[in-house]
């Protein structure tokens, strides 16, 4: 089927020719039918990026009296991004429609210029429920004509709180009303809505209640907490094109995995409540030219987001509801491309793989992080193979050539390739060429410390490293928050740390010699309670029991050391 046999308006199929469009998507072909008939409330169930906006905006136009300025269809969706997506989509539809208008009001801008658009006249509204209610309650907004009512997106607006705004705008609209409703999930909140305002409705599922997209490769990479950092920058490292976002749960775990990463080098900022609507349109638009490749988001901030071409959606943390990952994942693989969902599970979550494969009908794919020595391997593989494809413009390099050429000289054809090999690796230095596998089965199968280290009869086996850090006791710390600084961020299992000191302003710890460097490249900036982690070498910690192991620095007198022993403590997986 083509969009000539559809039975739309000449105009409209003119621009759909000049867009490029020949064939209509899955939801459109089914849905632009049923919409065309008279009367019909319809529900459509399709993945983001399927093409609904199409679905429930051409046959919209089709129905629009251009003649009438008066809003006769109003279109509610969770996000001002995608308020501004479904205004620009179907600007581009109406091209030859002389006379269409069409306003956005959201959020986070000026409700008087958005008061004043309204009055200038417009057939479509789009609006988030917010915005739009507030809009109703100043008179600002006449909804008496309106004979369509769209809600886009619907389980991404009852997630986020709107449900008590959807309920009084519906009620707020003229009874003869058609409600044309569009989602990714028939969750129970979509189900009651078309239940209470649906007469009748025309439903139209793509694919199947509650499934992800077809062209979406899930990835499972089994890791304990205290590695995912480690993890999430191997896979980096060994995706050269993977441009994507990094889903956490809180604001404060963006933002601080968000500056670990661009510490470490990579492009990456992050998306959450906390950003005024400035600062979230230049992340945004940094994001969309690509000058970051990675966006780190929570569920709420993410919302609405519609950027082509995300190769990669990473679970850091996986989402508290099943129907969650749904709409992370839909971010990637849109308009019938293929992406990738990579979810970090720990050893004691592994059964939440399991449920979603059974609740959303899809399948994980079993993965092991790579280790340092592999991805130097394939960069190093990557930067010679892009060498050779390399072409160069010899009238652009000729000049410049004598003076590169003189100092060069000395240098045999293999001094030059090892120094270039050379210069390649020291971008990747410290933990990233460390040996560690990071995978849980082979790293640790407990989780926790060793046995020795877990009674509290001794230290990890091996000699040990002592480090000094610039927090302690007096900054409202304690041992646990040392184990995790340490594990995060210098991608250790707690039973590869030996014994901890806490003082006032300083704590020493010890850790395995072996991986003594990758923490001290790993600690170095990082943040423990939003302040900076400045570290150094230290003198050894002097044996368990011994009185100068709980001895704290000499300020007004001698001070009465702890009442309890020093404890030793046993982490899983906290972070």
């Amino acid at each position: 089927m083509n969009f000539q046999e559809l039975g739309l308006r000449a105009e409209l199929l003119q621009a759909i020719t000049e867009m490029g469009f020949t064939t209509p998507m899955p939801i459109q072909e089914q849905a632009i039918p049923a919409l065309l008939k008279d009367g019909a409330d319809f529900v459509g169930l399709a993945q983001t990026g399927t093409g609904k906006t199409g679905a429930f905006g051409l046959p919209l136009l089709h129905k629009l009296d251009v003649s009438r300025k008066a809003p006769q269809a109003v279109i509610l969706c969770p996000t001002r991004e995608l308020c501004l997506q479904i205004v620009q989509e179907l600007r581009q539809f109406a091209r030859h429609l002389k006379g269409f208008r069409i306003v956005a009001v959201y959020g986070g801008a000026s409700i008087s210029f958005q008061v004043g658009e309204l009055r200038r006249g417009a057939q479509v509204v789009v609006a988030t429920p917010g915005r739009m209610l507030d809009l109703m309650q100043r008179g600002a907004v006449v909804l008496t004509g309106v004979a369509y009512a769209v809600l886009d997106e619907a389980d991404e607006m009852l997630d986020m709180g709107f449900q008590e705004d959807i309920d009084r705008i519906l009620k707020a609209l003229p009874a003869d009303v058609h409600t044309w409703m569009f989602s990714a999930t028939m969750s129970k909140g979509v189900a009651a809505i078309a239940r209470r305002y649906l007469k009748n409705p025309v439903e139209v599922t793509i694919g199947t209640r509650n499934q992800g997209a077809e062209n979406i490769t899930h990835l499972c990479y089994t890791v304990h907490p205290s590695h995912r950092y480690a993890s999430l920058k191997r896979i980096i490292d060994v995706t050269p094109d993977l441009f994507g976002l990094v889903f956490r749960r809180t604001r404060r775990d963006t933002q601080e995995l968000a500056e670990m990463l661009a510490r470490d080098g990579y492009p990456a900022e992050p998306l959450h409540g906390d950003l005024s609507q400035a600062q979230r349109d230049g992340v945004m638009g940094r994001f969309r030219r690509r000058q970051l490749r990675l966006l780190i988001a929570t569920d709420v901030a993410a919302r609405g987001i519609d950027v082509d071409d995300i190769t990669h959606i990473i679970h850091y943390d996986l989402p508290d509801e099943i129907e969650v990952y749904t709409h992370r994942s839909g971010r990637t693989a849109r308009a019938g491309k293929s992406g990738h969902s990579i979810v970090f599970v720990s050893p004691a979550d592994k059964y939440r793989i399991g449920q979603m494969e059974r609740r959303l009908r899809i399948r994980f794919t079993e993965q092991t992080v790579p280790d340092g020595a592999e991805i130097c391997r394939r960069r190093l593989q990557e930067m010679a193979e892009s060498m050779v494809r390399m072409e160069t413009d010899e009238k652009t390099i000729a000049k410049w050539l004598p003076q590169v050429e003189t100092v060069l000289a000395p240098l045999s054809r293999e001094e030059l390739v090892k120094r270039l090999v050379a210069k390649e690796l020291e971008h990747h230095k410290g933990s990233h060429v460390s040996s560690q596998n990071l995978n849980a089965e082979a790293s640790s199968a407990g989780g926790g410390r060793s046995a020795g280290a877990a009674s509290g009869g001794g230290r990890p086996n091996g000699p040990m490293h002592a480090f000094e850090i610039n927090a302690g006791r007096a900054d409202g710390i304690n041992e646990g928050a040392i184990v995790r600084l340490v594990c995060e961020h210098g991608a250790l299992q707690s039973n590869q740390i030996g014994g901890i000191r806490m003082q006032d302003r300083s704590s020493l710890f010890e850790v395995s010699g072996e991986v003594a460097e990758q923490v001290r490249n790993g600690l170095h900036g990082a943040l423990l309670d939003g302040r900076p982690v400045k570290i150094r070498d230290a003198e050894a910690l002097p044996p368990r029991g011994h009185a100068a192991h709980f001895a704290a620095p000499q300020r007004g007198g001698p001070r009465r050391p702890p009442r309890k022993p020093y404890q030793r403590f046993r982490v899983h997986g906290r972070q």
